[in-house]
């Protein structure tokens, strides 16, 4: 039988990479073996293998699984990976093949109910993936991938066109501070940020695509997450800063019922911080020490959110701004 393993080989050096490079054509597993590995390279995706004749045979996916049937995902097909690659996770040196960090996203066994040069139809057991899809070709290396089934129990579509929630004015701190949580009133451009498939599009209250080069590494930080994100583009230390201050939208799931405090327990799992992002910091019931702050930073107002409360579209007394 022919080595199928030829194309792998040719484009990597086992004195260079940590990536398992066998020598032999590749020992055979159970045949119903899958990975999907997360793949930080020059742009992210996810590797979907799948074993096959003592090998993996393996797809691109830019934007991972589609989640909904209605919503089909490219797949590029790529060369064959020995069976050792089905456990392989590490850093590609930079300049190498595939160079970028490697992790395994998902794994577990699928069932094969067609398999052609065209298309091929099976189902997922994973860890975090089930159902039934197909991969059919379209052009080339060029593949699409399908969600057979229905959307994952509990999955719902991110929602589209929802306008941001805004405050009303007040001259006070409310009366009962242990109802609210506070934050510094951040100065800049408002924008709601969708992450989906490692990719970020952030638009302003009008819907105006406003996604600057710099943000949209934050996609790829979060990785295979899905988000709605809610912040602003401040000037921090004479820096653009995406300051995000609440949670939309989170694996699957709409939040805007959600009262704010789950909405931001969240939004801090997320572990969103960096040099350009970071996550607003609140604090529950600290109306005059965060005035205080506010007011020694030189900035104008403070926000109180009210705990309890759903995030409500438009303008909501909910949300107080009080003014230093």
């Amino acid at each position: 039988m022919a080595d199928r393993l030829v194309d792998y080989r040719r484009k990597r050096d086992p004195e260079k990479t940590p990536e398992p490079v066998p020598r032999q054509r590749g020992r055979p597993g159970r045949g119903d073996t899958f990975v999907i590995q997360e793949h930080h390279a020059r742009a992210l995706h996810w590797d979907l293998r799948l074993e096959r004749d003592g090998v993996l045979v393996s797809w691109a996916v830019p934007k991972g699984l589609p989640p909904d049937p209605k919503v089909n995902h490219l797949a590029v097909h790529t060369e064959d990976h020995p069976m050792e690659y089905a456990s392989f996770e590490g850093e590609i040196p930079a300049g190498e093949y595939g160079g970028g960090q490697v992790r395994i996203w998902d794994r577990g066994t699928y069932e094969t109910e067609k398999w052609s040069d065209r298309e091929v139809k099976f189902v997922l057991h994973g860890e975090r993936s089930e159902g039934r899809y197909v991969l059919f070709r379209t052009r080339g290396k060029n593949w699409m991938i399908h969600r057979m089934d229905g959307p994952a129990p509990g999955w719902e579509p991110m929602p589209a066109g929802v306008s941001p929630m805004t405050p009303v004015r007040r001259a006070r701190l409310p009366r009962n501070p242990g109802r609210y949580a506070f934050e510094f009133a951040w100065e800049g451009r408002r924008g709601l940020a969708a992450v989906e498939g490692g990719r970020l599009t952030l638009r302003d209250p009008a819907g105006e695509d406003i996604t600057e080069r710099w943000l949209r590494p934050l996609g790829g930080e979060l990785g295979s997450r899905s988000a709605l994100l809610d912040g602003v583009i401040a000037e921090v230390e004479g820096v653009e800063v995406y300051v995000v201050f609440d949670l939309l939208y989170a694996e699957g799931r709409a939040l805007l019922a959600e009262p704010f405090d789950r909405r931001r327990s969240l939004l801090e799992e997320l572990g969103i911080g960096g040099a350009r992002w970071q996550t607003a910091p609140s604090f529950p019931g600290e109306g005059a020490a965060v005035r205080a702050a506010a007011r020694e930073r030189g900035l104008p107002a403070v926000i109180a959110k009210r705990r309890d409360s759903p995030y409500i579209p438009g303008e909501s007394d909910a949300w107080l701004c009080i003014p230093i």
